[in-house]
């Protein structure tokens, strides 16, 4: 054997290793990706199952949120009409003690007069009046 041929039988050779080891790789690369695929099907059916197990509880919780609002529109309403309630409440409030303050304070004092005079009339004596409009007796201590 010449050394040409010795130079080709070990270049062959180390071509025949080195395509074995390429093909060893190859092999783990395609083990790796169908692990890969199995792992992506896996991911796909947990996702699906998932959009499949929330759709409801989504959609109760729209409804949920509509209702609230739908409440809350209500609520909204409620409040207005108790606000415009107060507020003519509190007009006709103003009104009334405005309309009735003069002919009670006039009632009490006409009815205060009144009484004033009877018991003068019953007693016998005259009260003196102070000066403040309250008459002052004996032996009362004012």
């Amino acid at each position: 054997m010449t050394a040409t041929d010795l130079a080709l039988v070990m270049a062959t050779t180390l071509c025949a290793i080195g395509f074995a080891a390429l093909v060893a790789v190859l092999m783990r690369v395609l083990q790796s990706l169908h692990e890969v695929r199995g792992a992506i099907a896996d991911i796909d059916r947990a996702v699906h199952d998932l959009a499949a197990t929330s759709q409801p509880l989504l959609d109760e919780m729209r409804e949920s949120v509509h209702e609230a609002r739908d409440d809350l529109e209500r609520f909204d309403r409620v409040i207005g009409s108790a606000e415009a309630i107060s507020s003519r409440l509190q007009g006709t409030s103003r009104l009334t003690r405005a309309a009735f303050s003069t002919p009670v304070i006039k009632t009490v004092a006409l009815a205060s007069g009144t009484r004033r005079t009877a018991r003068e009339l019953r007693s016998g004596e005259p009260s003196r009046d102070d000066g403040r409009g309250r008459g002052k007796r004996k032996g009362r201590g004012r």
